[in-house]
């Protein structure tokens, strides 16, 4: 299995699709590295594409990790894993048979069709990943007005083609769960309400992405009703489309180490992989498509 090399300040994001991995002999070897308790969780799931995607979900999170060990040794079944107090998963290193500390941070996030593993050196990350043509049991105003703020709802409103409501949706959807998974709250921590996530170059200009024919240069910030200085402007953003089926974003805290306290765009590499049997680096191909970030 090849090693993870990070690069000053990269974010690296794993990605494998469901119905590309084949063979019982296969999927047996994935149960093999899980803990008895996620083993547990996978069988205890209705229907075979949910055990499989279970079971993928946690070979994904643990394959991923071990590339990025000093210790070429380690094994994706020697690790153990922990919640926060917030209920976010992470490495119990002090556990974990033959590891070495790391200062690693990793999220998951999966859909029937695509699971995707984000990874970080000294920063969180919360990363989200969702179908293009994901549908909803009710209006997209409606849930707009029970989830989102007032600003993003009336962007919303203001769009009057189905499809393309529908899709900026599900993009406002994705960068708001990043953005709360990055903070290691949990939902109750920090509700979808309590916060505005806009596009343009600063704060104030319109949450619609679809305005922008350079949209790979616009800037993705939030505004926190509760506490304007909570911390909000030390967090970047990058959306993207996988597959070219979903919409996917990355929030991690900017670095501020350099001179002038300014943070430079994102270092994104992108990979797909299916554990065990190939993995293949397509950042800069049509699998991978930047919407928008900074």
């Amino acid at each position: 299995m090849p090693r993870g090399v990070f690069r000053m300040r990269e974010t690296h994001l794993w990605y494998v699709i469901p119905n590309e991995v084949k063979g019982e002999s296969l999927l047996n070897k994935y149960m093999e590295i899980l803990s008895p308790c996620e083993k547990e969780n996978v069988f205890s799931m209705r229907g075979d594409e949910q055990r499989k995607s279970a079971l993928l979900a946690r070979t994904l999170v643990r394959t991923t990790i071990a590339r990025y060990q000093i210790n070429s040794s380690i094994q994706p079944i020697s690790l153990k894993f922990r919640k926060s107090i917030h209920g976010k998963p992470e490495v119990d290193w002090q556990h974990c048979d033959h590891c070495e500390p790391s200062p690693l941070h990793f999220n998951i996030s999966h859909t029937s069709s695509l699971i995707a593993c984000g990874v970080t050196m000294n920063s969180p990350i919360g990363i989200d990943v969702e179908a293009k043509q994901r549908t909803v049991k009710h209006n997209v105003l409606t849930l707009a007005r029970r989830y989102f703020s007032e600003p993003e709802l009336q962007v919303l409103a203001a769009i009057k083609d189905p499809h393309l409501q529908h899709q900026e949706f599900i993009k406002l959807w994705t960068l708001k769960e990043a953005y709360v998974k990055a903070l290691g709250r949990g939902f109750s921590g920090a509700p979808f309400k309590t916060f505005t996530v806009r596009f343009g170059s600063g704060i104030g200009e319109s949450p619609h992405l679809s305005r922008y024919s350079n949209t790979e240069a616009s800037e993705i910030s939030v505004d926190m009703f509760d506490d304007p200085s909570d911390l909000t402007s030390n967090w970047q953003f990058m959306l993207l489309e996988l597959a070219g089926s979903h919409y996917a974003a990355i929030c991690t805290e900017k670095d501020v180490t350099s001179e002038g306290n300014k943070s430079g765009p994102m270092k994104l590499t992108v990979r797909k992989t299916i554990p065990f049997v190939e993995d293949e680096c397509v950042s800069g191909t049509e699998a991978v498509r930047v919407l928008c970030g900074f």
